[in-house]
């Protein structure tokens, strides 16, 4: 017997709707069969801005859930690296520089989940005059 296609009229629209998500999920590590997100690590969702501005870079990063106490912060003048942690996440965000930084000028400030970190560029070298 053949099928009616009035018997179920909404299919060609399911059929569309799971195919535009499928499309716009391509990459993502969502895993639909167990209903969840998998678990690919650290920092997954974590969004991280840079601003090089003449006389300071600041890097502005979204640390939901994360006490203050329980982030870690280090930059040896090229690479700014956040860990922290919260009940149900890791994060481990390594962040390149545009330029170099003097990292012992480093101020940084965290409020409602968002993390800020303000650098003075470094100095540039000077010259070395051979005798």
């Amino acid at each position: 017997m053949r099928r009616d296609d009035r018997d179920e009229p909404f299919d060609d629209l399911f059929r569309e709707i799971e195919r535009m998500m499928n499309e716009m999920m391509s990459g993502a590590d969502v895993d639909f069969e167990s209903g969840g997100a998998v678990d690919s690590g650290f920092g997954t969702d974590t969004h991280v801005d840079v601003h090089d501005a003449d006389d300071e870079v600041r890097v502005i990063a979204d640390l939901p859930g994360v006490e203050k106490q329980n982030i870690e912060l280090e930059c040896d003048g090229k690479t700014l690296t956040i860990s922290a942690r919260s009940d149900h996440r890791e994060y481990d965000e390594r962040v390149s520089l545009p330029r170099r930084v003097n990292e012992h000028t480093a101020s940084a400030t965290y409020n409602n989940g968002v993390l800020e970190v303000v650098f003075e560029p470094a100095e540039k070298s000077s010259d070395i005059s051979l005798e």
